[in-house]
């Protein structure tokens, strides 16, 4: 018997079809990601300690805590590193995601974008337990890691997220139908992260050059978290919120459809 629509009775809907691939997917990313490797959670843990331990190591001859105004130079080291590396690896992660998952488009309900959405989803997640977990050891350390506006801070966070969201939908399409992108955006990693804020403040630099750096929405993110986290913060001239949702929303935008445009391309690669 058909209901009104015309469907067989007790047939699933699109939504639940998806949700369901999305639900597999997600489980057999999670088991990968965590699972199959015994050293995964120590190198997400280790990576961001090693490097805020080798700035601290430093931080004597560049001096680096007397340019940061009404913040901790430590716990502002670590809110710009975490999260950069959000918005790193929701692209790196994104860039991989359909040719690790290629033998899965054998089944029609299974899209390229698919596997690119849960893996950024998965990746934001493991990011932000790691983060909360560098909140509660400083916090334990005594250092100043309690944000004084969470809102402002949990707003930044999920923002940065989207933006690695946005640069993975795209990533994932160029770097899987030409592979030499992934090579260029691997090489970039490091200096878009000096370029970014993540080491040194934004702010000693002259207003010129400036006003280029500023085009980049990855310093709105991290200026607009560290000020959840410090209220009396000076964060860099030109910061925008609005800037970063913009260019956040025409990545998603443009990402969902060079998917759409070249879906049987990526199938078929």
């Amino acid at each position: 018997m058909a209901n009104v629509k015309g469907a067989p009775k007790g047939a699933r809907t699109p939504w639940q079809v998806t949700r369901s691939v999305w639900y597999a997917m997600f489980v057999r990313e999670a088991l990968s990601r965590t699972m199959g490797d015994r050293m995964g959670w120590f190198w997400m843990v280790f990576e961001p300690v090693a490097f805020v331990g080798i700035m601290i190591a430093i931080r004597g001859f560049i001096r680096g805590d007397r340019l940061v105004a009404n913040a901790d130079f430590i716990p502002w080291l670590i809110m710009g590193l975490m999260g950069f590396m959000l918005v790193r690896e929701g692209m790196m992660r994104g860039m991989g995601a359909i040719d690790a998952n290629r033998a899965l488009f054998a089944y029609r309900q299974v899209q390229p974008v698919d596997p690119v959405l849960v893996r950024i989803f998965l990746e934001g997640a493991l990011r932000s337990f790691v983060f909360l977990i560098f909140i509660a050891g400083g916090l334990m350390l005594g250092l100043d890691m309690y944000p004084d506006n969470a809102v402002r801070a949990l707003a930044a966070w999920a923002s940065l997220w989207c933006l690695g969201l946005g640069l993975g939908l795209v990533t994932s399409v160029a770097a899987t139908m030409v592979p030499e992108v992934g090579k260029v955006v691997s090489m970039l990693s490091l200096p878009l992260m000096i370029l970014s804020g993540v080491i040194m403040p934004l702010n000693s630099l002259p207003h010129w050059l400036l006003e280029y750096l500023m085009l980049n929405p990855i310093p709105h993110g991290l200026e607009t978290l560290r000020l959840g986290f410090f209220e009396n913060y000076k964060v860099v001239n030109g910061t925008s919120m609005l800037y970063l949702w913009l260019f956040t929303f025409t990545l998603i935008t443009l990402g969902l459809l060079m998917h759409l445009r070249f879906v049987n391309r990526l199938k078929a690669k």
